[in-house]
């Protein structure tokens, strides 16, 4: 049986962010979100989401982005602030001087605001890809023993090639299986795959484009649960030029769309809440 979790990332990330995505939810179109607990609006965010019987999921978040008001560390953690004391909007940043005492401090601190403010999430994810290895050096060992301890599942596809778009070169795809028997081992539930639009509006070139690339992935999805993730937005939300506003107005525009819809009915694709055992 192939099921989805259909995933609307950066709660809390902008005010107008936060509206569709707790629309989306409200509506049924999604059926999980991420809060980034880092954020400004996050505690807002946090407080609506409980009044709309939403539970987010956890978004592990150690960079700011450009644009916006400075994103700052819950730990203090020295190596991952700038001098400034900010998050620094480049995740190779992280990924060159972040040190993983102060990472586990941080995901300690981020987790602990979340039930601070309410919250039991389930599932924990990574922002930017900084947790990962894909911009330096991997914090995965770290994160996924830090899942265990708290029960948490991770976004960590058991098979990465939908996300990357082929199968991953040799030595990522050696530090992939380890990271996956490592979960394994500790208990950390994993999606089968995790998949998402990594395209511009630029090469994208239509909405139309956006839709018939996303449906057409869905016959190749695999038993078992899986997650499609996406940024939904508009093109006014701070922090984003043109292009990208346009592609998060794109991806709003997709999840409440009845020919989306109708594709995962003739897919057979059910949807899912959480890919937690």
């Amino acid at each position: 049986m192939r099921r989805l979790v259909v995933t609307a990332d950066d709660l809390g990330r902008d005010p107008a962010s936060t509206d569709i995505v707790l629309d989306l939810a409200a509506a049924g179109h999604v059926t999980a979100t991420t809060l980034i607990p880092v954020a400004p609006g996050a505690r807002d965010a946090a407080r609506r989401a409980r009044a709309a019987g939403v539970e987010p999921h956890l978004h592990l978040t150690l960079t700011g982005e450009r644009g916006l008001p400075p994103w700052r560390p819950l730990s203090g953690g020295a190596s991952l602030a700038g001098p400034d004391g900010a998050l620094p909007a480049d995740p190779h940043a992280v990924g060159s001087r972040a040190e993983p005492g102060d990472v586990v401090a941080e995901l300690d601190a981020q987790l602990a605001w979340a039930h601070e403010a309410g919250l039991r999430p389930a599932v924990a994810d990574s922002h930017a890809g900084t947790l990962y290895g894909l911009h330096g050096r991997s914090f995965l060992a770290e994160t996924l023993a830090w899942c265990a301890r708290h029960g948490l599942a991770f976004r960590l596809p058991a098979d990465p090639a939908p996300y990357l778009g082929g199968p991953p070169p040799a030595p990522l795809a050696e530090a992939h299986a380890r990271a996956v028997a490592l979960a394994g081992s500790l208990g950390v539930a994993l999606p089968a795959t995790v998949w998402t639009n990594r395209r511009s509006a630029a090469d994208l070139g239509s909405y139309e484009t956006l839709r018939a690339d996303l449906v057409a992935r869905l016959d190749d999805l695999p038993e078992g649960v899986s997650e499609l993730f996406l940024h939904p937005s508009t093109t006014g939300a701070p922090g984003l030029d043109d292009d990208a506003g346009t592609v998060r107005a794109w991806e709003a525009r997709l999840l409440r769309d009845p020919a989306w819809h109708a594709a995962l009915d003739r897919a057979g694709v059910g949807l899912a809440l959480g890919w937690a055992s």
